[in-house]
């Protein structure tokens, strides 16, 4: 079987992807991703050990601008090119998991079906709980639609057996004796949260016998290290770890006893897999305002607490780990988060792209 994923742009439209992708190579299947040059994707796939090929896109604007006819321009391009590489790897089955790369790439294909030059069915992979706009506008052309609550939120295969606590504080420089603060933005990082921790540091409001785990994102990186070093020379007592980024998040989930995290999909399905507790605090320019809706899903489990980025910005951070790291509230959203629902997520998806597979063979 010959499988095509298209999408990128965030970890969130990637790490579901890959989960997916890397059952169905153990499977057999030949894999291959479609996605642009200069986004996440073209760093993360290849490290994943897919091949990425490039096609020219453009985002979608909401309104009616000049810069429609650029976004025309580029599509209509990437459409042509993606019809090239549809027409050389023959897919048996094309899965757009979202970001504006899967536009003209789901187009294709969709054209290269009306004109009887492919049986290959077209799917959506929606982890999140309001889909984004290309998804949106896809929705009419594909064949399925394989949203959260009919599959699941796919993990990643290096999640499914994380490392023990011990191993993973070792990699990190953590002392395994401590409870552990885990605080990441996600893929691209989150400078509301990266704020919101130093302004604990430095007031010194970090939980008694804690320590943290503080994943900035590339581009924060530099700064929020500068900032900590500073604090350092102040005699600022500092028991933390900074990384801009971890490839092996296993082993941050390994040490973590509660997390503070944006609300993208793919986090939520890794909390949820993992059952891990969480401060979530919704990137609040989502589209469609989607993180908030995934944020009010797994509050709604007992297993996470919810911030919003103006309270993170108006110093709340420090009043909620307080309250957050009490025993007795830790050890409710610990179990809270413990019950969570603990399937499969990918059997969803694969029972589908099986049946997908078959139809299309018949």
């Amino acid at each position: 079987m010959t499988i095509v994923f298209a999408g990128g742009g965030t970890g969130g439209h990637l790490y579901p992807a890959i989960a997916v992708a890397d059952a169905l190579r153990e499977r057999g299947a030949d894999v291959a991703f479609i996605g642009t040059a200069d986004r996440l994707e073209a760093t993360i796939v290849p490290k994943a050990g897919y091949p990425l090929y490039t096609i020219t896109s453009h985002w979608l604007p909401r309104t009616l601008s000049p810069e429609l006819f650029r976004t025309l321009a580029a599509n209509v391009r990437g459409i042509v090119q993606s019809l090239r590489l549809l027409a050389a790897r023959r897919p048996d089955l094309v899965i757009a998991t979202g970001g504006y790369v899967a536009f003209p790439v789901a187009l294709a294909a969709r054209i290269r079906a009306m004109l009887r030059l492919s049986r290959a069915p077209v799917v959506l992979l929606e982890p999140n709980a309001a889909p984004g706009l290309t998804n949106r506008l896809l929705t009419p052309i594909v064949d399925e639609i394989w949203d959260a609550q009919t599959t699941g939120i796919p993990i990643r295969a290096a999640l499914r057996r994380l490392p023990s606590r011990a191993q993973a504080c070792g990699r990190l420089g953590l002392d395994p004796a401590r409870r552990t603060l885990v605080a990441m933005g996600g893929s691209q990082g989150a400078r509301t949260i990266n704020d919101a921790v130093l302004h604990t540091i430095e007031s010194g409001a970090m939980p008694p016998g804690w320590q943290l785990l503080h994943l900035t994102g590339e581009r924060d990186y530099d700064r929020v290290a500068a900032a900590l070093r500073s604090l350092a020379g102040r005699g600022v007592e500092l028991a933390c770890t900074v990384r801009p980024y971890l490839d092996e998040m296993g082993d941050a989930y390994a040490v973590a006893d509660l997390l503070l995290t944006r609300a993208g999909a793919s986090t939520l399905g890794e909390l949820t897999a993992l059952r891990k507790p969480a401060i979530l605090a919704p990137y609040p320019y989502a589209a469609q305002a989607h993180q908030a809706a995934n944020a009010v899903r797994l509050e709604s489990t007992g297993a996470a607490v919810v911030v919003t980025d103006a309270e993170l910005q108006g110093g709340a951070l420090p009043a909620l780990l307080a309250a957050t790291t009490k025993p007795e509230r830790l050890a409710a959203l610990t179990g809270n988060a413990q019950r969570l629902e603990g399937r499969d997520p990918l059997t969803a998806s694969l029972a589908r792209s099986d049946t997908l597979a078959a139809r299309k063979n018949k």
